[in-house]
């Protein structure tokens, strides 16, 4: 069995595959302050209470863009499961070909989403990514990743609106029933949602644009499917996405 790990800034998702199948995945929240032994308790506990054996797992595959947690996941790792840790970064074949000024810049997330993409729906094709920052990621038929765009997430757009405006309040990220907000908290939704909306369409439309052809739009993250009504441009919705890309990359790497 395959264990996929996809560390974020906000959340960490971990996938079990047998095969090609998903098998269980789960999302827990971040946390540079847990221990490795804290990690190694909750993911055992997570794996033990499911129809998972954790002792039939014998490869996994990291993705993280929260470097100081990597050590501590790692260790978790080893103490707990008795296996070592791969991470997506230098030296790993992704079969794509990174033609940006710095590699190296590139977040771990952001490539195996691209390598999914490219696996599962094919190329050209504009990947969107709803997490602690939007990321819009642009592929070409040949497989070469191009880059993007990063604009804040939706959720720290709003809690920066909590935060330095005295008289605004904390808002639920959701669809408004109406554009015009009748009161402060469903003026603050409607901005919110309807100014992302106006930003996805148009980053899509100008990224469209410059790769040419019929690029393909996969949207992934959390609040992926909050947009489904009322954007057309999304022609695939998967929010487990990243967790496909860690497994076509460990079958890469295992040939």
């Amino acid at each position: 069995m395959f264990l996929a790990i996809d560390i974020g800034n906000t959340n960490t998702v971990l996938g079990i595959f047998q095969g090609k199948k998903l098998l269980r995945d789960w999302r827990i929240a971040t946390d540079r302050h847990k221990t490795a032994d804290e990690y190694g308790v909750l993911l055992f506990s997570l794996l033990s209470s499911s129809p998972v054996n954790p002792e039939n797992i014998d490869k996994i595959l990291v993705s993280s863009v929260v470097p100081p947690v990597n050590g501590v996941i790692e260790k978790a790792l080893k103490d707990y499961l008795n296996l070592p840790a791969q991470f997506v970064g230098p030296g790993i074949k992704t079969g794509l070909n990174i033609k940006v000024d710095n590699p190296k810049e590139v977040g771990a997330d952001r490539i195996v989403n691209a390598v999914a993409v490219f696996h599962l729906y094919g190329a050209p094709a504009i990947i969107v990514d709803f997490g602690t920052a939007t990321t819009f990621c642009a592929l070409t038929e040949k497989g070469e990743y191009l880059g993007g765009a990063i604009a804040p997430g939706v959720n720290i757009s709003a809690e920066a609106l909590f935060e330095r405006a005295a008289q605004l309040p904390r808002i639920k990220i959701k669809r408004p029933e109406r554009a015009v907000g009748p009161n402060t908290v469903s003026a603050i939704e409607t901005g919110i949602y309807y100014g992302f909306l106006g930003q996805i369409k148009e980053l899509v439309r100008v990224m469209k644009k410059e790769l040419g052809g019929n690029p393909i739009v996969v949207a992934t993250g959390g609040l992926a499917k909050l947009w489904e009504k009322d954007i057309d441009c999304f022609d695939v919705i998967n929010s487990r996405l990243t967790l496909e890309g860690l497994r076509i990359i460990g079958e890469l790497n295992s040939k």
